[in-house]
């Protein structure tokens, strides 16, 4: 356990951390997640039968709009300019469940994990949102980051992923 934590200063209050002598590198992460849910609400979400309109395409817009204030809402996270972000949703009807993938990139002395991450989970949470009036039995699972690269700590991808996917 030898790594010492950044967001603290040496008498272990709260800080955010100072990025300004790092250098400027492209970077992007890559976030995971799922909803579960009863195999008729993802017919219906597929059918685009639901009463609040097209479900993924609402759930897109969420997901973006969040990467973009994730600063406003994680206490520490540096303000970022984004230079995209991405929002894919695989239907996985064997397994009743919505796999939401989250791609975002920028150049700046930090990285997008936090972009990433915020992305899958309120595209996540607009799903249910949109689908609760006939299923509030879902569940949001599994939020995790796949893949990052750029910055000094070098380039991560997750146990059982593929760098390029």
């Amino acid at each position: 356990m030898g790594e010492k934590l950044t967001h603290f200063d040496d008498r272990g209050r709260a800080i955010m951390v100072d990025v300004g002598a790092k250098e400027a590198t492209v970077r992007r992460a890559v976030a995971r997640g799922e909803v579960r849910m009863k195999p008729a609400t993802l017919t219906r979400i597929m059918d685009q039968s639901m009463e609040k309109g097209d479900v993924f395409n609402v759930a897109r817009v969420a997901g973006i709009m969040a990467a973009k204030k994730t600063s406003d809402l994680v206490p520490l996270c540096h303000a970022l300019m984004l230079h995209s972000v991405q929002i894919d949703f695989i239907p996985d009807p064997p397994k009743n469940r919505v796999i939401i993938e989250a791609t975002v990139s920028t150049s700046s002395q930090t990285g997008v994990e936090m972009e990433a991450l915020t992305a899958v989970s309120v595209a996540g949470l607009t799903i249910y949102d949109m689908c609760k009036a006939v299923d509030k039995a879902m569940q949001i699972n599994n939020v995790c980051l796949i893949r990052k690269t750029g910055g000094k700590s070098g380039d991560f991808v997750r146990a059982g992923e593929s760098a390029n996917g």
